[in-house]
């Protein structure tokens, strides 16, 4: 999924992606506005953790599932940050990594102990082509489109007799496969299309991922899958799980202006700060024509004021009054100025935050992107035109059985042989599926079965140690 980031010939599925959101945005035009934050969790034995935030405070850290009507569902209290570039994107998911829950078994050596979702929400403003914008009540009404991408890495499903799994390894192992039937049963009810109720609220897991499984999205799995004979049990497993996946249906549309889009509160944040940047200005303007034209009144009226001795106390009084006046307007200015510089330096961070389509200084970058989305296109050029073939061959396929037409009885004969050939393969095939199924129910029944005798065995060896050690008064004594 990852593969190599520094080589863009071995990059995987996830650094293509980041690759594919920035070259977007750099070949579109300067109309356009976006606002790209990523966040990234996993669920360890159900419990939601932040990785963004440091490993000493993510162990301790349990956040809660919320539901809105504007947002869906979400995770109370964590962190997002906003992304400009490839670069900080990928640094982002490489400093989560580290906090992953990983663990050793028999298996595998840094197994994942977790599910983790990386999620990335894409917002964009389009202005008119002529630069204009409509507005209600004196406010920005940009057309704006909101999209989100939900990598997820799912922990792959575990058997005690292989992995050897134990204490907390055991108990990591059994959440795992809790949460991945549970996703299991919510694909199966979606695939059905008959079922009425979908199980989402089995599992932390599958109500995070609502709205990617059966909501206004495509969803695609990637399956991994070993060579081994040693596997083969796993592999078949694994592939039946995607092939059902494969089969949900959706038919997700563009979601336009939505309630709860962040990129219209910063619009709205940035001409907040520049009316008020104005309205500064203007006072600062007035205070100083106003103290020049005060400073000249008292200036003339201090002169004259000389030429009488009999004034002199009085416009020693009215000058010291004029002096206090002048500092507390000095006093003002600098106040106001640095309001203004405050609210200038606001305004710049939050306009750093926003991208404008076709932002890049390189031009060798801005071609580099060109050419890479000519050759996505190319690539679904020929897939369009190798799907088209496959159902032209079908349909001639289909034409002629239909059409065909035998000369003696030999030939039809031996054409119907063929067609009972192929029938007895597909006969075999599913009768094969049918066994694999069968072997493959019994081997996680017999699973089951031995983790359940595992955790009995633990049970009655805790209750022993509380027979044999602890007074049955101490035992059923009320915590305080």
């Amino acid at each position: 999924m990852e593969g190599i980031p520094d080589d863009p010939e071995l990059r995987g599925i996830i650094p293509n992606a980041f690759q594919h959101i920035f070259d977007h945005v750099a070949l579109k035009g300067p109309n356009e506005t976006y606002l790209v934050r990523a966040s990234y969790f996993e669920i360890y034995n159900e419990e939601i953790r932040d990785l963004l935030m440091s490993s000493t405070t993510t162990h301790k850290t349990n956040l809660e599932l919320r539901e809105s009507v504007d947002a869906g569902v979400y995770v109370k209290g964590l962190t997002t940050h906003v992304v400009k570039s490839f670069d900080e994107i990928h640094q982002i998911m490489v400093s989560g990594n580290k906090n992953r829950s990983v663990g050793a078994t028999l298996m595998n050596a840094g197994s994942s102990r977790s599910h983790s979702i990386f999620s990335i929400v894409i917002e964009c403003s389009v202005r008119d082509e002529d630069g204009s914008t409509s507005s209600k009540g004196g406010r920005r009404d940009d057309h704006i489109r909101v999209g989100k991408l939900n990598l997820v890495d799912l922990a792959g499903s575990e058997r005690q007799s292989k992995t050897g799994a134990t204490g907390e390894r055991l108990k990591e192992a059994t959440k795992i496969n809790l949460s991945l039937s549970a996703l299991g049963n919510v694909i199966s009810a979606l695939v059905d299309g008959k079922t009425q109720h979908i199980p989402y609220r089995d599992s932390k897991l599958t109500r995070i991922l609502q709205d990617s499984l059966g909501g206004n999205t495509k969803t695609v799995m990637c399956a991994n899958a070993g060579p081994a004979e040693y596997n083969y049990d796993e592999t078949i497993s694994t592939l039946r799980y995607a092939n059902r996946a494969k089969n949900i249906k959706n038919k997700p549309v563009i979601n336009e202006d939505p309630k709860d889009a962040l990129l219209r509160e910063y619009q709205n944040e940035i001409e907040k700060l520049k009316s008020q940047l104005t309205g500064l200005g203007g006072i600062k303007d007035a205070l100083d024509r106003s103290s020049a034209a005060q400073t000249q009144r008292k200036t003339s009226e201090y002169s004259t004021s000389m030429e009488l001795e009999s004034e002199r106390k009085q416009s020693a009084e009215e000058k010291k009054v004029l002096e206090h006046k002048l500092k507390e307007e000095a006093k003002s200015r600098e106040e106001i100025e640095q309001q203004r510089l405050q609210l200038q330096q606001k305004l710049r961070d939050m306009e750093a935050q926003l991208m404008t389509g076709g932002e890049i200084a390189d031009k060798a970058a801005k071609q580099e992107a060109e050419l890479r989305k000519a050759q996505q296109e190319l690539i679904a050029k020929q897939e369009a035109e190798m799907a088209l073939a496959r159902q032209m061959a079908e349909k001639e396929e289909a034409n002629f059985q239909l059409n065909e037409q035998y000369s003696s009885l030999q030939e039809a004969c031996q054409s119907i042989t063929k067609k009972l050939k192929k029938l007895w393969k597909k006969y075999q095939y599913a009768k094969a599926d049918i066994d694999d199924l069968n072997r493959e129910f019994q081997l996680e029944r017999t699973d089951l079965l031995e983790t359940i005798r595992v955790l009995n065995k633990q049970m009655k060896l805790k209750d022993l140690i509380i027979d044999s050690f602890i007074p049955p008064k101490v035992r059923w004594l009320p915590k305080r």
